[in-house]
């Protein structure tokens, strides 16, 4: 069975051995401007097409010498330069699958190969490839697409074409079906131990990943410090900053050893042996990092249900970057980070200037915050969060239930609102626990009033120019 290829790729296969024939032969042009034109003929296109059943397409290929392809081997251009012949010769091997095979991705090829040594693929292995190929046509048009769009939510549409990732036992409850479709871009976590990962899962290991993302203002003061991470049901319940993984999971842990009880526990440096030492005794659904010692897999092999999750590095920064999509109303909600923003600023208020603690504490806090369904509120001391509260539809409340949750380490620490005081009662709250530092967006029309108590109080006052709401 002769084998024909494109200039290069012909070039390609003769340095492995594998004896090639041009297209040119095939089409009788040499590859055209700059080699965007070389497949887009009858010769390739009809050799492909024809339907081997249809006797008037057998007597037509035969009148103009086109002969039969059976296989279609493509590899595209990636994005962003645009590949018009290679998506041509896709679809038009996946319309014929009946009389041939479609291959989109290098990774088919040994099972491919081996179905040949036994007669080739059967009609329901080829509809199988060509449904993949169409899948593979699909995603590369809409990437494109949206680079063209430069990715803004503005775009006149929004086009997605996401494979299967997997199927799920179920969605949020029993009685609810689920599926993860995700890009096939090398960043999806790895699974290294556990149990199949559900639906809520997904769920809580994104939310848990985005907590690592740090900002910019947070990166200054924080320098080389390993962040760990708790959390459940989506909400942070545990956040410490110390030099040392076994360190910044245990502070993590006991900021509420309560709350974190089925969580998941995620930290951005290698998870030491040590560290995993400390989660032996807590029951938790993901223990995720970068990367792990091989003692500490060892350990955490141990618990047969718990799912051990590896995440690039990259990933929770490339997060806390891109495109978040929601069902809403019959359609969707699309919202970016917008890059073309000022950069987040902060200004000290109140007349007294924070200590060089009360100001890492601050934007620690404020960096938890805005991970915290709103009306959030987080009580951070010493680089750990003392008390968190999510979700309450009165900032008052939601100052008063993390204050009380912290105890008395609220006494010296920072106070993170994910929005303004809209009066100055919310503050007045976190200054009665005894926090002596508060971070805040700026914007209400009584930030006078809010100012004032503070001083009063002798606490310091941070405004941020942006405020962080989580819905």
């Amino acid at each position: 069975m002769p084998i024909y290829a494109t200039t290069g790729t012909k070039a390609f296969l003769a340095r492995g051995g594998v004896d090639t024939h041009d297209v040119e032969e095939l089409t009788g042009f040499p590859a055209l401007f700059g080699g965007r034109v070389k497949t887009l003929h009858p010769g390739i296109l009809g050799a492909i097409l024809y339907d081997r059943d249809i006797p008037e397409h057998r007597a037509e290929a035969a009148l103009h010498g086109i002969m039969p392809i059976s296989v279609v081997a493509v590899t595209l251009y990636p994005p962003p330069e645009i590949d018009i012949g290679g998506v041509a010769l896709l679809r038009a091997a996946a319309k014929n699958y009946a009389h041939v095979s479609v291959l989109c991705d290098p990774e088919e090829y040994p099972a491919f190969i081996v179905s040949l040594a036994q007669g080739g693929p059967d009609l329901t292995r080829r509809r199988a490839l060509a449904i993949r190929a169409l899948d593979h046509v699909a995603t590369y048009d809409t990437e494109n697409a949206q680079r063209l769009a430069e990715a803004r939510v503005t775009a006149p549409e929004l086009r997605l074409a996401l494979p299967l990732h997997s199927s799920l036992r179920y969605g949020e409850n029993p009685h609810e079906t689920g599926a993860f479709f995700a890009t096939a871009d090398g960043l999806t976590p790895e699974q290294l131990h556990g149990k199949e990962l559900s639906y809520n899962n997904l769920l809580d290991l994104d939310a848990t990943l985005r907590l690592l993302a740090r900002s910019p203002l947070s990166m200054q003061a924080e320098g080389d410090a390993v962040r760990a991470v708790v959390v459940k049901h989506t909400i942070p319940c545990g956040a410490a900053q110390r030099g040392a993984s076994a360190a910044a999971v245990r502070e993590a842990l006991d900021a509420d050893r309560v709350s974190a009880y089925g969580g998941v526990v995620a930290l951005d440096a290698v998870l030491t042996r040590d560290a995993s030492a400390l989660l032996a005794g807590v029951f938790l659904e993901i223990v995720a990092a970068p990367a792990f010692d091989d003692a500490a897999l060892e350990l955490l092999r141990r618990k047969r249900n718990l799912r051990v999750m590896r995440f690039a590095r990259e990933l929770p920064l490339r997060l806390s970057r891109e495109r978040r999509l929601r069902s809403a109303l019959g359609g969707v909600l699309a919202e970016e980070p917008d890059s073309q923003a000022e950069p987040e600023a902060l200004r000290v208020v109140s007349r007294r200037q924070p200590t060089e603690g009360e100001q890492r504490d601050a934007l620690f806090a404020w960096d938890i915050v805005r991970h915290v369904k709103s009306n959030g509120i987080v009580v951070a001391k010493d680089g750990v969060t003392r008390g968190i509260c999510a979700g309450q539809t009165n900032r008052v409340s939601a100052v008063e239930i993390a204050t009380a949750r912290a105890g008395a380490e609220a006494i010296g620490a920072a106070c993170a609102s994910d929005g303004f005081f809209p009066f100055a009662d919310g503050l007045e709250a976190a200054i009665a626990a005894g926090c002596t530092a508060v971070i805040a967006p700026g914007g209400s029309i009584r930030d006078g009033e809010v100012v004032e108590a503070a001083d009063r109080a002798g606490i310091t006052l941070l405004f941020s120019s942006r405020r962080h709401f989580a819905h």
